[in-house]
Parts: structure tokens; sequence; C-alpha cells
């Protein structure tokens, strides 16, 4: 199969969970600028999810480019990790509504660190099909930022539950700031 094929598909999905995100943001009631106060909870959650959308986006179009082959396996990576990424619009919805509530917040925690396991195995899936020294596996060397990822939504889940929600928010932001700085790897072994 064409790697292309699965990249369109793949912002295809991107692009209606964007959406259906923006579509969740309601205007205020009210006509003064203390209204804005009621829906500035979902407006920061939209935001935060609107760029870990974006940091996944720009993320697996750069994986794509390094990609040499694409399997069955690889394409059922790929829905898991699409799978994962529509249930964002869900838990921002939720949390944004109820933003001072652990549940919500831990389990956009859930959603987050579930997209990046699915991540992670869809980048082994592609390195597994092209080889411990494709252009990926190169690139990706020890994957600390990965893991740094997925041990900061790890501690966030837990601490938005048993002791305040905004420090899960506050991890959460953090991961997003961490990938927020280009990550050149894939970028430099491409163009070498």
């Amino acid at each position: 199969m064409d790697k292309h094929r699965m990249e369109a598909f793949s912002d295809g999905v991107v692009a209606i969970l964007i959406t259906i995100m923006i579509l969740e943001l309601h205007p205020p009631a009210g006509t003064d600028w203390s209204a804005l106060g009621q829906v500035i909870p979902s407006v920061l959650s939209y935001v935060l999810s609107f760029v870990l959308l974006g940091i996944y986006w720009n993320n697996h179009h750069h994986m794509l480019q390094a990609t040499e082959r694409i399997n069955g396996a690889i394409l059922w990576a790929n829905l898991h990790l699409l799978f994962w990424l529509s249930l964002v619009p869900f838990v921002t919805a939720w949390m944004g509504r109820n933003y001072d509530a652990a549940v919500p917040t831990a389990l956009y925690g859930a959603v987050l660190i579930m997209c990046a396991l699915a991540y992670t195995i869809l980048q082994n899936a592609i390195i597994r099909e092209d080889g411990q020294n494709s252009r990926l596996a190169v690139a990706i060397g020890s994957d600390r930022k990965g893991i740094a990822s997925l041990v900061l939504y790890a501690s966030a889940i837990p601490l938005s539950l048993f002791v305040h929600p905004w420090i899960g928010d506050a991890l959460y932001a953090t991961v997003a700031l961490l990938w927020l700085v280009p990550d050149s790897r894939i970028e430099t072994r491409l163009h070498e």
C-alpha cells in the first residue's frame, strides 16, 4: 500500500476531530465581558487539545516521511492511534465543562496516555518493517521525549484524582510544551 493514502486518511481524521472540538465550544449566554468567564475553561481545554492534536499530526507526517514501506500491521497500528485520537474531543468537552473535577481530568489524561502508547506502537511497527538501521529508527534513538511524555501522563492521572485536577492540567500542558518545540530528529535524517 502507498503510504500517502494512509497519511491522507489520517490527515482527514485529524481535521474532523478538530472540527468536532470547535463545534463543542458554545458562546456564553451573556453579552458582557464577565460572560466570557463562563467559557474560559472550555476554551483552554480546546486550545490544549488543539495543540496536542496538532503535535500528533505534525509528528505523524514526519514519521511517515521517513517510512519506506507500509504493511498490514502498520495500517492497524495507525487505526489504533486514530481510535484514541478520536476520543480527544469527548474528553476535551467533559474536562472543559468540569474543569475542577478530578475524574474528567484524569480520564483526559488516560486518553492522552493511550494516544502516546498508540503512537509508540505505530512507530515500533514502522521500525520493525523498515529495520533497525532505517532513517526512522536512527532518528528516534532512545526516544527520551516519548518516554518523558508517558511518565508525565502516568503521573498526572493519579495526581488529578488524589491531589488536585490543576496538577494534571499543568502536566498535560508541560507535555504539550515539551513537544511544541519542533522535534528535528526526523527532519534532520530526511535531509542527510
